[in-house]
């Protein structure tokens, strides 16, 4: 690829710069070949120009896309140079505050000089099992693979912490070491994790110190190695340090101070134990005081002994060596202030002078002769072949002397104190692998450097080379896993430099030959480097204006050495005679073991040693050889102390932790790019990018770049495989093979290509966004114009309108103005023609009335007068018709009588002769049956004549009253009409005398008025006022009521809130007591563990002791399992006994520490005591929810009403019954007293012995119904007398107390209003009762109708059952009472089912029956005495006839006679409930029940609890025996059988959900059975009946709860641990939605996919794997809280795992991701709504979760959008949110990164919000668990044992 393609218009370089190193320029116009300078512009809109080397013609470096910007490994980066190294690392320290970067296999740390919350223990079990790769970096990862591949490849690894003074290496280390610590524990029970860390404090104590650079600065050098056994738990650890500071000890330079401890010992001068050493301030001492700065800021040095003498007791160093060691260190500090003077006489001597005081105390701390301490101090002994000479010392020489004797008592204590800690952390068990930790100098260069500095760059030079050759290896692997042609890549090889160092005539040895040499000084030691190695080595150089330096170019920089002190150094010079007082000591016996390994001590000559020699790791120590001095210089003991080390380090596998002080001053979060990248250069940072570089340092996975750079690839382009598309489009966008290459599952590129190909994506979706801008543009501004358009026409439309509208409203006014005039005009003609026309009809009018009434008054008279004369002609006509009418009429009565007397002659005479009697008789029958006919036909003919009569009699009669009251009407009104006319004339005569009253009314009428006007106006005035002060006094009024309401008001809600607020309070505390409770139940188990741990160990010591032992018989076979009640009692004889045991064995008394025994025993019982009081505290909280709760109760007495009901049904169960056995009995006495069937009936008889067996279940039926029948008899007076009382001892109470509150309170009056209110309401319910009660009488009626029928129907039974036979007789009537019955309930529900008042009434009425039916009960039981007598009768009489009737029955006959069935139905045995087993096969019970017990096949084929159910029936039958210590033995072996088999399938979801099922329904069994009333609410009489009767079982069943809450937490750590694998991948890498996300670069570090590869889990897999879950719980029917309750901890892992690891991501925190999770989460919640679980509170367990992701897709510029989020964001912390927002990283280049100040806004808003300042969520947190009480409606009696579980030892009683 041609430069001209990258350097181009708008490309960004990096330029130096002399401020910032380098510095980021934008170019002006395309660079062509050939061009000498290019032109510039910074980002501070300058331009420049940057001139090309015409030679080199080397190019500035390109900068990296603002998308690769601030990646987690810096080999991600495409372009890979220092600027872009240097400029990645400043934005994650500066703008996202993240120390640690990847730099390959290179963990760079920078020191933020501030307290992070990143190291918790949350954090560490985050990073614990994850990839190096997947999460953001940190110290832990690097511990963590670290970890892992020891674990995975069984090799020893090694983590190399390297930088300068103050980068923070020792706090890495420490971190590392905390991690193994924390994640590991150890193999033993001597917490050697522990002491571990516990070296850390001693060990800074004594070998650091303040330095300019660090307050906390190690100085000396120290690899610990940690060791594992072979499950990979620490075993213990050793120590090797490396070159201690001695000559800090003796001199600081300024604002430094010397090792801690001192000042430690000074600061705690004060405490008793101390006072003996005579130590004053800091400042008093010369060794103390000589930097001048004797406090550190925030740091309490008295404080710090405390934690240092901790340490020491932790790591077994007894309080009297802590004293020696204290001794000998303050004897040093006043060794230091011991003067020695010069003599005046001879300059070549000195002295002490006598009685110096601190001489004094150095000789008095550590036990010597002070004269001669004083003597060798001044003098020194040389010793020649043949002579010894003792020769005085100058002052100089003496001061040196002094100085170096305290570097060496300090430096032998250093390694007595390494050595006692290497023997508290050695190993107890076999070591099997190790990790190393190596704290050592990074590569220092000063103004001045001497022996220190060469030594500590030798030892880096060493590290470097083996840090390249690793990283040589590594991507040579890599290559050739891969299969990629191996092309060597050149790299920088130290070893030259190595080799001037240390090789045969190197510096070292010259420099120890020097050494050896008598008058060896430094300046003949450089000619000697001059003339060995000047001009022949190319890495050495003599500086121009010295001859006493020498310059090194090492790996990182050339350094100058002065040689001045390397001899004096090298040779580390101590006197032997100093030694020998010292060793003399009879005082302090330490100091002999201080130097009793004196082959390491040097040569005595002088100088000033300013470091130890290599400390063994704990070697034997050597007797010294009098007056021998040191063979081994420093030099060369480091040199071969580095060897050990190196070999050490390239047998483990290394990983490397580059730690960066970001600036000298200390300051949090500032950074200096100059001594950054000083720093960079040095540790080998810069090497590892150039190694990268050389090759290929961008890599991606095929599926990865398919991914990426999708949108470079056309349609026809894509292939089904993969791998062979990517190699297509490669070929096409990079022509230069050259600059990829095909791996097998990877595609390699060389720098710079990842940023072609980044620039080629961009460019196409800068195409693609510049295409869709251009679109929706032009649709924009069509619509805009279409709206103009649309918007002109528009206003034309309205313009035009309104103009129109004007002149038609011109012409409507026009108009409107004609017709005004016109019918103005008709209007005044009109109206004058409507008064000539009113006046001519009034004239008309009056004219034409006048003759009208004129002619009326004549037609009246006329009318009149006819009237008169109708009725006159009418009466004299009717007068006269009357008259002629008789007198006709009588005229003919006497001529009909007169012919019918002739007649009648005639026929007397016709009738007296025969012959006409015999005519007469022709056909006389047909006359007789037509005059019958006649006579039918005139009766009907009558009927019809009389009814028409009726008829119109009814219409006259009604006719004529009409008339009458007609008649009545005209007579009244014809006397109110004379009345009238009489009034008529007395009312005109009063008329007038009113007239005059009117004149003089109206007179008086008019002077009142004139007086009511005044007073009127008087009142008006009046009223006025009064309103004006009414109205002011309704205004107060109203505001003194709204004032009296809005009070009332505040005070409700004031009170509401409190006790919302209290109630809050208390279930919080309620919450928080539980999960105290239960966290020690947790730490309870881990010490019943433990203990069970070391009793098995007891037991091994025991078993490997030979010889017989006794043993106690009382101990059962599970006694290993430590029941519960063992350990909360702590007897007195159980402490005896354990302390007899252990007199009996006294050899186990090594192998277990008693002391840790007791103390467990002690806190057993301190657990005990807590738990009680935490369970009394509970208790009362839980009474006070009961008193609360108490109104509920009372309104669930209600439902009591279920209870009667089901008393009557049992009662007419019991009736029905009664009449079957009496109608049994009835029957057996026929049969029995049958003469006709006397051989079936014989005693020998099949048919006698069914109707005996018959006869004994009857007897036993009746027995069982009498107890229930006085059992509900004894309930039912109960119930009365419970009510009787509730309503006479609750009302007048209650009424008195409501009169003395009225009487208070002045509310009578209210109280009335309110009485008659409830007066009106009770007429109206009584009204309602009424109607009711008359309903009531109609259902009666029909009732008793329906008896009489039934009655009837009963009888017509009987009449059929009589001609049956006996047998079916009996059957008929049952099979007709049990239809009766049914019939019967199915009639009154149906009629009752939409009326519940008349089924209340239809109950009471069933009560009545009952009573009646008990009473008829009374009187049956009677009668069943008489027959049992009576049948014992028969049974005599039976006996006796029993022997002959058999004689004479032959067999023959038996057999040949068919046996007639009995159908006597039989009853089977009424079970209680309780299972019956021997004492011996409890152990058989406890192993088939529990231990052996499949759940899957008794969740499928069984019931639900099955074992809990027989467990407890168990129970009740030991109970019901009143076995005390078969109770105690069954529950304590169930107890300890349940923890077993959990112990053994511990990780089994299956088996732990169903025991925790089973325990919980065992738990709520012991509750409902237990006889206390709040249990037995929901039970069934018989359920109560089934009661516990002999024990109180309340012990156990906390003692089953606290089992209940252990299976639940131990639920919940498998739950946890099969989701964990998944969490991570399934929510946040795993694509949902494909395509959403884009993925960025990666680098050397593997990354975890985000698309879902063979064996990647995804939401579906969470989702299937819940399903399983949910499905196990119900199948083992536990209890639907319990469901919800395990569900909602479930959700709140897979929130607090999946936001913590979103927190610790800086590649998944993106708009994209956001959606991914929020889509996830719906489905989580979806899954809830299906299940029916969305009241289990899990949802708002992923409210922080569902928060986070919304920050990541809410918009982050303005002020508004920091205070949405600040209002959005209530559920995540302050720190959580600022996380995020610094972790936002965009995915395209078309996002924006959030910038600092606006999350200095958010930081600013939030900063009251009280939050906890803790980073991650609590992922291990348990919610606390409860057991809400579920009772089982299932009877117990009914419960069978299948055969499967072989129980069938047990027996149903």
């Amino acid at each position: 690829m041609a430069a001209s393609e990258l350097f181009t218009k708008f490309a960004r370089v990096w330029i130096p710069d002399t401020v910032d190193v380098w510095q980021s320029a934008e170019l002006l116009k395309d660079y062509k070949s050939g061009d000498t300078v290019l032109h510039l512009k910074t980002e501070d809109d300058k331009e420049t120009q940057y001139r090309i080397d015409p030679k080199t013609k080397e190019l500035p470096p390109l900068r990296n896309p603002d998308i690769l910007v601030g990646e987690n490994d810096l080999t991600a980066l495409s372009y890979l140079h220092e600027p872009a190294i240097l400029h990645n690392l400043k934005v994650r320290f500066m703008d996202s505050k993240l120390i640690y970067t990847y730099c390959g296999i290179v963990l760079v740390a920078i020191n933020p000089y501030e307290q992070l919350p990143i190291y918790g223990e949350d954090i560490i079990n985050a990073y614990s099992g994850q990839n190096m790769g997947d999460m953001d970096p940190h110290i832990f990862a690097v511990a963590e693979e670290a970890y892992k591949q020891m674990a995975r490849d069984e090799r020893n690894q090694s983590i190399i912490v390297s930088g300068e003074s103050g980068a923070g290496k020792t706090v890495s280390a420490k971190y590392a070491m905390r991690y193994f610590a924390t994640v590991s524990g150890s193999a033993s029970e001597t917490n050697v994790e522990e002491k571990v860390l516990a070296s850390n404090p001693i060990m800074e104590s004594i070998g650091n110190a303040k330095t300019t650079r660090n307050d906390n600065s190690s100085r000396f050098g120290k690899y610990i190695e940690i060791g594992f056994d072979k499950k990979y738990r620490i075993t213990g650890a050793n120590m090797r340090t490396y070159l201690l500071e001695k000559s800090r000890v003796v001199f600081q330079a300024e604002d430094e101070r010397n090792y801690h401890i001192l000042y430690q010992l000074c600061a705690s001068k004060h405490l008793p134990e101390f006072k003996d050493l005579r130590l004053g301030h800091a400042q008093n001492f010369n060794y103390t005081n000589f930097g001048g700065s004797p406090v550190i800021e925030g740091i309490d040095d008295a404080k710090e002994m405390m934690n240092t003498r901790h340490a020491c007791t932790l790591l077994g160093i007894n309080e009297s060596h802590q004293m020696g060691i204290f001794r000998v260190v303050a004897a040093v500090l006043h060794l230091g202030n011991v003067t020695i003077k010069a003599n005046d006489r001879d300059a070549e001597n000195c002295f002490i002078p006598p009685k110096t005081e601190h001489l004094i105390i150095f000789c008095e701390l550590l036990g010597v002769d002070y004269e001669q301490m004083a003597h060798w101090l001044c003098h020194r002994k040389i010793i020649t072949g043949s002579e010894t000479y003792i020769k005085p010392m100058p002052k100089v020489q003496a001061i040196n002397a002094r100085d170096a004797l305290a570097k060496h008592i300090y430096a032998s204590v250093f390694n007595w104190i390494v050595h006692h800690v290497n023997r508290a952390l050695r190993a107890s068990v076999k070591q099997h692998s190790f990790i190393g930790v190596l704290d050592i100098y990074g590569f220092e260069t000063f103004e001045i450097n001497s022996f220190e500095q060469f030594c500590i760059n030798y030892a880096n030079e060493k590290l470097q080379q083996q840090f390249n050759m690793h990283v040589f290896k590594l991507e040579q692997e890599e290559y050739m896993k891969e299969e990629i042609p191996w092309t060597l890549i050149d790299f920088y090889d130290n070893q030259p430099c190595i080799n001037l160092i240390e090789a045969k005539l190197g510096i070292l040895d010259l420099l120890d030959e020097e050494c050896k040499m008598p008058k060896g000084s430094d300046d003949t030691w450089a000619q000697k480097l001059y003339n060995t190695h000047l001009n022949k080595c190319a890495l050495f150089q003599k500086p121009r204006m010295s001859n006493r330096a020498f310059i090194i170019k090492h790996f990182a920089d050339q350094v100058e050495y002065q040689c001045e002190g390397f001899l004096e150094k090298n040779k580390d010079t101590v006197y032997e005679e100093q030694i020998t007082v010292l060793k003399a000591s009879k005082k302090l016996t330490l100091l002999a073991e201080l130097f009793q390994d004196e082959k390491q001590v040097s040569s005595p000559t002088d100088g000033r040693p300013p470091f130890a020699r290599a400390t063994v790791k704990s070697a034997k120590p050597r007797a010294l050889q009098p007056n021998k001095e040191h063979k081994k210089s420093v030099g060369h003991q480091f040199r071969n102390s580095l060897h050990l080390l190196m070999e050490t380090l390239n047998a483990t596998t290394p990983h490397y932790v580059r730690c960066i002080k970001p600036n000298d001053d200390k300051l949090a979060f500032t950074f200096d790019p100059k001594r950054a990248v000083q720093q960079l250069r040095a540790c080998g940072v810069l090497e590892t990018i150039r190694i990268s570089a050389a090759g290929f340092p961008s890599r991606w996975t095929y599926q990865e770049f398919f991914n990426r750079y999708r949108v470079l690839m056309k349609q026809k382009d894509v292939l089904s495989d993969k791998k062979l598309t990517c190699k297509n489009v490669l070929e096409k966008l990079i022509k230069d093979q050259d600059k990829y290459q095909f791996g097998k599952t990877k595609i390699f590129f060389r720098a710079g290509q990842v940023a072609y190909l980044e620039k080629l994506r961009a460019d196409k979706l800068r195409v693609a966004c510049i295409r869709i801008q251009k679109t929706i543009r032009s649709w924009l501004q069509r619509k805009k114009y279409l709206r103009m358009r649309s918007a002109a026409i528009t206003i034309q439309r309205y313009v035009r309108g309104y103009q129109a509208r004007c002149y038609a409203q011109f012409l409507r006014r026009t108009r409107a103005a004609t017709l005004i005039q016109k019918y103005q005009r008709m209007y005044a003609a009109r109206q004058k023609f409507l008064r000539f026309r009113s006046a001519t009809i009034v004239i008309q009018s009056f004219i034409r009335g006048f003759r009208g009434r004129r002619q009326y008054k004549a037609i009246l008279r006329e009318q009149k007068a006819t009237i008169l004369q109708k009725h006159m002609r009418g009466w004299m006509a009717k007068r006269k018709y009357r008259r002629t009418h008789h007198a006709i009429v009588y005229l003919q009565c006497c001529y009909r009588r007169m012919m019918a007397k002739r007649e009648l002659k005639k026929l007397k005479i016709e009738a007296r002769s025969v012959e006409h009697y015999k005519t007469l008789n022709i056909g006389m029958e047909n006359k007789i049956v037509q005059l019958q006919c006649k006579v039918n036909n005139q009766t009907k003919e009558m009927k019809s004549l009389l009814e028409k009569l009726v008829s119109l009699e009814s219409t006259y009669t009604h006719e004529t009253d009409k008339l009458r009251t007609e008649v009545d009407k005209l007579r009244v009104n014809e006397g109110s009409a004379k009345v009238s006319s009489n009034k008529i004339t007395c009312l005109m005569e009063e008329i007038a005398i009113l007239r005059k009253e009117l004149t003089e009314t109206q007179a008086q009428k008019k002077r009142l008025e004139e007086s009511g006007n005044k007073y009127k106006a008087e009142t008006d005035v009046v009223l006025s006022q009064l309103t004006e002060q009414n109205a002011l006094l309704k205004s107060e009024k109203d505001d003194l009521n709204c004032r009296i309401q809005v009070q009332a008001k505040e005070i409700t809600e004031t009170m509401e809130r409190q006790n919302e607020e209290e109630t809050k309070q208390l279930q919080v505390d309620l919450n928080d007591e539980r999960s105290r409770y239960q966290s020690l139940l947790n730490e309870f188990c881990k010490l019943e563990e433990r203990y069970d741990n070391l009793k098995e160990e007891m037991s091994l010591v025991s078993i490997t002791k030979p010889g017989h032992r006794r043993t106690d018989s009382t101990h059962s076979s599970n006694e290993s399992e430590y029941t519960y009640n063992s350990l909360l009692s702590s007897e007195p004889g159980e402490s005896e006994d354990v302390t007899r045991r252990t007199e009996e064995y006294p050899e186990m008394k090594g192998a277990l520490d008693m002391s840790l025994f007791l103390k467990l025993q002690k806190r057993v019982t301190e657990l005990e005591q807590e738990k009680q009081a935490l369970q009394e505290e509970l208790d009362a909280k839980e009474e006070q929810a009961l008193r609360s709760k108490k109104e509920a109760e009372d309104q669930q007495l209600m439902a009591r009403s279920t209870e009667l009901e089901y008393e009557s049904l049992k009662r007419q169960e019991l009736e029905s019954e009664n009449k079957k056995l009496k109608n049994e009995l009835n029957e057996l006495h026929r049969a029995l007293t049958d003469k006709s069937a006397p051989q079936a009936t014989a005693p020998g008889a099949p048919a006698y012995k069914v109707l005996l067996d018959h006869l004994n279940a009857a007897t036993e039926e009746l027995e069982v119904r009498k107890e229930e029948v006085l059992i509900l008899r004894s309930q039912l007076v109960s119930q009365k007398e419970a009510v009787a009382c509730k309503e006479t001892m609750t009302e007048p109470i209650l009424f008195l107390e409501d009169v003395r509150k009225m009487k208070n309170q002045g509310e009578i009056t209210q109280a009335f209003v309110g009485l008659k209110e409830t007066n009106r309401l009770l007429e109206s319910q009584l009204q309602g009762q009424k109607k009711v009660y008359e309903n009531e009488l109609e259902i009666l009626r029909g009732e008793v109708q329906n008896l009489k029928e039934e009655i009837n129907r009963q009888q017509q039974l009987l009449a059929q059952n009589l001609q049956l036979p006996p047998e079916a007789r009996i059957e008929a009537s049952l099979q007709h009472e049990i239809t009766r019955l049914t019939n019967e309930n199915l009639y009154y529900e149906e009629l009752y089912a939409d009326d519940p008042m008349k089924y209340q009434f239809y109950r009471i009425s069933l009560y009545k029956r009952i009573i009646d039916l008990m009473e008829q009960l009374e009187k049956q039981d009677k009668t069943v005495r008489k027959l049992k007598k009576q049948l014992k009768v028969f049974a005599k009489k039976i006996g006796e006839l029993e022997v002959g009737q058999t004689e004479n029955v032959s067999p023959a006959q038996l057999a040949d006679e068919p046996i007639r069935p009995v159908n006597i139905p039989r009853k089977e045995k009424d079970f209680q409930g309780m299972l019956e087993y021997k004492k011996d096969d409890e152990l058989k019970l406890i192993k088939n029940l529990i231990l052996e017990l499949k759940p899957r096949g008794v969740a499928v084929n069984l019931i639900p609890g099955l074992p809990a159910y027989i467990l407890f029936m168990c129970v009740r039958h030991a109970d019901y025996i009143n076995d005390d210590q078969r109770v105690r033995s069954l529950l304590t072996s169930t107890i300890n059988g349940i923890k077993k088999i959990l112990k053994k399938r511990s990780d089994d979801f299956e088996i732990v959900s169903f025991w925790l099922s089973n325990t919980s329904r065992f738990l709520h069994c012991l509750k409902q059975y237990s006889g206390e009333e709040a249990f037995m609410k929901h039970n069934t009489p018989r359920q109560n009946d089934h009661c516990l009767r002999n024990f109180d079982l309340a012990e156990y069943r906390q003692v089953i709860s606290d089992l209940a809450i252990q299976i639940y937490q131990q639920l919940t750590k498998v739950l946890e641990n099969a989701l964990q694998p998944m969490i991570v991948s399934g929510m946040l890498e795993h694509e949902t939605i494909q395509g959403v996300s884009g993925q960025k670069p990666t680098g050397l570090r593997k990354r975890t996919s985000s698309v879902a590869d063979e064996g990647t889990y995804t939401l579906d897999s969470i989702v299937r794997q819940l399903n399983n879950f949910h499905s196990i719980m119900c199948q083992h029917g536990m209890d639907p809280e319990l469901i919800k309750q395990i569900v909602k901890q479930i959700f709140y892992i897979i929130g607090a795992v999946t936001l913590n690891n979103l927190l610790l991501r800086k590649d998944m925190c993106s708009w994209s991701k956001g959606m991914q999770i929020r889509y996830n989460v719906s489905q989580l919640e979806e899954w809830l709504r299906d299940k029916n679980l969305q009241t289990s509170g899990a949802k708002e367990t992923l409210e922080p979760l569902i928060q986070a992701a919304q920050l990541l897709q809410v918009k982050k510029k303005m002020d508004e959008d920091a205070e949405a989020i600040c209002s959005m964001c209530n559920a995540i912390t302050t720190a959580q949110i600022v996380k995020v927002l610094n972790l936002y990283t965009p995915v395209n280049e078309f996002e924006e990164r959030v910038t600092a100040s606006f999350i200095r806004t958010i930081q600013v808003r939030l900063q009251n919000r009280k939050d906890s300042p803790q980073l991650l969520m609590d992922a291990k947190h348990i919610f606390p668990v409860t057991f809400p009480f579920n009772p089982s409606s299932l009877a117990l009696e009914s419960i069978q044992i299948p055969g499967s579980m072989n129980l069938g030892f047990l027996l149903r009683v």
